[in-house]
């Protein structure tokens, strides 16, 4: 059996699952179609944990039981097997762990990732391409959803950028310390003579952020005043308070409606009107957050190495965490979860 307790606590998810499910049994939530989201995003996240928390157990108790009886049979073969087999349970339950990192805003997100070729041509476009492949098989990998949704080839070979959709749980959690400079250093199959080049490209990682916007307009905060319509509207407009005007409080936004005949009839339409400026405004603040990502891509600067890959020395470093390999191909295949979860772990 695994040991719970930490991140691994069966019983405290099974809590929360039980906690979320009696939430979404509320009549209330489901009018709150921002909160139903919200809460059904948090429940497929717990249940995620749990769910691997469960198979994990569930192949430990196998190894373990096929290695007793490959003790008691003293069959060679069958114990390396599942020793290999124990060997990858170990590396689950370490991604497993790793997630107890991703507490930031938006890491339970979807992700996008751009890829740009620095300065250089033909080497930085080649280079370019070598990261699309790696961060492309490192999402297979991951049993993630890629789809391509910017592809711009190379004059001669490469690509000069790339952005790519990746989707499942915890994707931008995974991803958003490889936003950075990454170099590459080797000898060239581009030059006639052999000679080492040195190569850059731009990674920079962006949560999927929802576009939904529902608003939830709380009428205790909302102050109603009355008056006496004027202008056109004949003789009944002028004689009744029939004008209406509301200021909500925690923005300070007015609206006031005086179109109709009866108080009533003109409350509705400033209501709507309400809900139509206080929309506006959730969407202004939508996009202040889309262009604060955006204009965070700016901030990179070619300064800002993150990583550096020197392949006719067969070393990776990660210039922050200080963390290196020397199995370089198995890098660019995609291997990167070491790199991603030092960075993690150091606060990046």
């Amino acid at each position: 059996m695994l040991v719970s307790g930490g991140f691994f606590d069966p019983e405290n998810l099974q809590k929360e699952l039980v906690q979320l499910e009696e939430q979404l049994q509320d009549p209330g939530v489901w009018k709150d179609h921002k909160k139903l989201n919200s809460l059904n995003k948090e429940k497929t996240a717990f249940q995620s944990k749990l769910d691997e928390f469960n198979a994990l157990e569930s192949k430990f108790s196998d190894i373990k039981d096929l290695i007793e009886i490959s003790i008691e049979l003293n069959d060679e073969e069958e114990l390396q097997k599942q020793e290999t087999a124990l060997f990858m349970v170990d590396s689950e339950i370490d991604a497993l762990e790793t997630k107890k990192y991703f507490s930031r805003e938006n890491d339970l997100n979807n992700a996008y990732l751009d890829i740009q070729s620095g300065s250089g041509g033909t080497e930085a476009q080649d280079w370019a391409e070598m990261l699309f492949r790696m961060y492309s098989r490192w999402a297979e990998e991951m049993n993630f959803k890629v789809k391509i949704e910017e592809y711009s080839s190379g004059d001669v070979a490469g690509i000069k950028s790339a952005s790519i959709h990746i989707s499942g749980t915890y994707a931008y959690g995974w991803l958003r310390t490889e936003t950075g400079i990454h170099r590459l250093v080797r000898k060239s199959p581009f030059d006639s003579g052999n000679r080492r080049h040195t190569s850059f490209a731009a990674v920079f990682v962006s949560p999927e952020i929802e576009d939904d916007v529902e608003i939830e307009l709380d009428m205790s905060k909302v102050r109603i005043d009355t008056y006496r319509a004027s202008g056109a509207g004949g003789q009944h407009v002028n004689k009744t308070d029939s004008a209406v005007r509301l200021t909500h409080e925690p923005t300070g936004l007015v609206v006031q409606c005086q179109s109709q005949r009866s108080q009533h009839q003109n409350k509705d339409r400033a209501i709507k009107q309400l809900k139509s400026k206080l929309y506006e405004l959730e969407m202004q603040k939508k996009e202040e957050e889309i262009q604060k990502i955006e204009d965070s891509k700016t901030d990179i600067g070619w300064g800002n190495q993150i990583r550096s890959y020197v392949l006719d020395q067969s070393r990776i470093k990660d210039i922050r965490t200080k963390y290196e390999e020397t199995n370089t191909q198995a890098v660019l295949d995609g291997k990167i979860n070491n790199f991603i979860k030092e960075s993690l772990k150091n606060g990046y």
